[in-house]
């Protein structure tokens, strides 16, 4: 049985104690409003965690900078998944030596899934001394606590306790966008992929309470939000052992009748959990999209079994059968890792078929990258490095084939989609199926619904023109 520690809100009170702690040390020594330097590696429950951090950030006083070299406080949250995640890390972190040397009074600190790892921790201690608070994945909502030993003690402070993992409620959040929002429901993970950290630094599976999370959801639907995504390692085990009932298909219900225009995404799905119940409840509810993520990871059932996926080729099959029998227009995107140890051409060949079945959206995919502490980075792995990268790169090409045929289906439609970004010379829109199509758009539609006619498809991009504004 998982010890999960809950935070009280006697906790939250002594950290609003530590910030006011935190803004006098900056008043004292002349500065009325810090300046604070975030940034974000890894996943979006990683920007989640970066949002709620700079909500503390904001309650200290601190505004926001894009420029490390403007700021008193540094904070990069790091992601642990790839090797090159760390590598980029270090050589990142190593290069804010030159502003520590310009202001004393500048605080760096690195956090999150790469400091929980001992060994990435104690690197940073002893290899970089201008680091002056390093702290893991479960003690981030004593962000001001920490801070304030760092600055008025004038001490390294070192904070990356291993536990089952935390709850705390309360904290004050500080989004990046304003009409795409992520609300974690659930934390940390119980399977034990062979290649995966993630239990490793995040912890036992823990589910929030299904009323502060559908608080949490009207109040972003009040504010505005226009496209909601509920995060978790694995989001189809939300509920599993808690009082109160609710599971991962009710949940999508009850904020589905929430009151007001606007979409449910969700990740990450993990196959052994995705349920026929779930498929059902997605074709029911007119608010949640139609674009699943669901990580197959390898279309080889040997590799499946040595990667501890705890599901077979067949099964995963089933389940994309199943949900497009009762979601015509769904769409999948996945996974996968390329030369897992062990795996031979006739495995790959068998991802490959996987891939020609499905008929992905798109995929994000990965040589595979050892990961110290998992059972994977010690097995036996004789396929050469030049021949993973040549399975990659057949793969990659594949699915932009089979993404373009795909994609062609869509050229004389029209479709809803969401105006995101502005791209300089066209602005990104983003279909239901989680499709981008270009058009060419207004400042003032960013964050809007627009209804755009596809005129053209190639590869992973689509060409379309707005024919009306919703």
């Amino acid at each position: 049985m998982a010890n999960i520690e809950r935070i009280g809100p006697s906790e939250l009170v002594a950290q609003q104690a530590h910030m006011d702690r935190v803004r006098a040390f900056y008043e004292v020594h002349g500065i009325e409003q810090p300046r604070a330097f975030v940034r974000t590696y890894g996943c979006q429950q990683n920007v989640a965690d970066s949002e709620r951090m700079k909500g503390q950030l904001a309650a200290m006083g601190f505004v926001f900078t894009d420029k490390p070299d403007d700021a008193d406080f540094i904070l990069f949250n790091t992601c642990a998944v790839r090797e090159h995640a760390e590598d980029r890390v270090f050589g990142n972190v190593g290069a804010l030596k030159k502003f520590k040397a310009r202001n004393k009074h500048l605080l760096i600190a690195v956090c999150g899934c790469m400091v929980q790892q001992e060994h990435a921790a104690q690197k940073f201690y002893r290899s970089y001394p201008f680091v002056g608070l390093v702290f893991g994945t479960h003690v981030s909502h004593r962000l001001p606590e920490l801070m304030a030993g760092a600055l008025l003690e004038q001490r390294r402070v070192v904070e990356t306790p291993t536990c089952d993992g935390v709850i705390a409620e309360g904290i004050p959040v500080c989004r990046d966008g304003g009409f795409k929002a992520f609300l974690p429901i659930m934390y940390g993970c119980n399977n034990f992929c062979t290649y995966c950290i993630v239990p490793h630094v995040r912890g036992r599976e823990r589910s929030r309470d299904p009323e502060i999370i559908l608080a949490e959801a009207r109040e972003l639907v009040a504010e505005g939000y226009k496209e909601i995504t509920l995060l978790g390692q694995n989001v189809n085990s939300y509920g599993k052992g808690e009082a109160h009932g609710v599971d991962f298909p009710e949940l999508l219900r009850r904020i589905n009748a929430i009151e007001g225009d606007f979409l449910i995404r969700f990740m990450t799905s993990h196959p052994r959990d995705a349920s026929p119940r779930l498929f059902d409840t997605i074709a029911a509810c007119e608010k949640v999209s139609r674009h699943f993520h669901l990580p197959f990871q390898s279309g080889s059932d040997r590799v499946l079994k040595a990667m501890n996926r705890h599901y077979t080729r067949e099964q995963y099959l089933e389940l994309i059968r199943y949900a497009r029998r009762v979601i015509p227009d769904i769409s999948f995107t996945s996974d996968v890792i390329v030369g897992f140890p062990g795996e031979t051409r006739e495995d790959f060949e068998e991802t490959l078929s996987l891939i020609r079945e499905v008929g992905f959206t798109s995929l994000f995919t990965f040589i595979f990258s050892p990961r110290k502490g998992t059972p994977a980075a010690a097995m036996p792995d004789p396929i050469s490095a030049e021949e993973k990268s040549a399975w990659f790169t057949e793969m990659t090409a594949l699915q932009e084939e089979l993404s373009g045929e795909r994609l062609a289906a869509f050229v004389g439609t029209t479709q809803k989609a969401l105006v995101e970004t502005d791209a300089g010379d066209y602005y990104e829109a983003r279909l239901p199926d989680n499709s981008v199509v270009r058009v060419q758009a207004a400042p003032e539609d960013i964050g809007r619904h627009v209804q755009v006619r596809i005129d053209t498809a190639r590869s992973f991009i689509l060409t379309g023109t707005i024919t009306q504004r919703l």
